[in-house]
């Protein structure tokens, strides 16, 4: 009835007559992830859709949409320019600092468009603003007047006062919201 395997031990023959072994418990499922983490991939979830680049408010070529900055940009792209700058900057360059290095750079190498697609870039990514109809290298570089009438329109569509410059439109903000 009990036989012996090499190392000594016994154990029944016919497994047919013994107990069945009540079956392996199975392992606790996994505990779910901590909350921090799945805030985490929800946070992400939305930002993914949040950076997926919207239109501008105009179009490239709208430019009479808004006859005074289109005049602006037209006989004075560094004042236009300035302004564009110091927002997009957030007031760490000014106006006038920001235009004069364009008409310096305008002068000298007739190149300022070089210049000046650096801050559409900035713009883009701070408005999440997609990049068309071409790069904004191209687009500077073939019509510099109708990108920044452009880039100033959609300044003034994100509720900027353009003709005050940001220092002025913080410091009336921050008077606003302390009364």
């Amino acid at each position: 009835m009990y036989s012996s395997n090499a190392i000594g031990h016994f154990h029944e023959e016919s497994p047919s007559l013994a107990p069945t072994a009540p079956p392996c418990p199975q392992p606790p499922p996994w505990p779910p992830p901590p909350l921090a983490s799945r805030l985490a991939n929800t946070t992400t979830s939305n930002n993914a859709i949040a950076s997926a680049p919207k239109p501008w408010s105009t179009g490239l070529c709208d430019c009479c949409d808004d006859v005074s900055s289109c005049c602006l940009t037209c006989w004075c792209p560094c004042v236009a320019f300035g302004r564009i700058a110091e927002i997009v900057d957030r007031g760490s360059t000014s106006c006038g600092v920001s235009g004069s290095l364009y008409a310096i750079i305008l002068c000298l190498t007739g190149c300022s468009c070089l210049y000046s697609c650096f801050y559409r870039s900035k713009l883009r990514g701070q408005y999440f603003l997609e990049e068309s109809p071409c790069t904004d290298c191209c687009i500077h570089c073939c019509c510099e007047e109708c990108s920044l009438c452009q880039e100033y329109r959609e300044l003034t569509h994100q509720g900027f006062d353009m003709s005050i410059g940001l220092i002025t439109f913080i410091s009336f903000f921050i008077g606003y919201v302390h009364f």
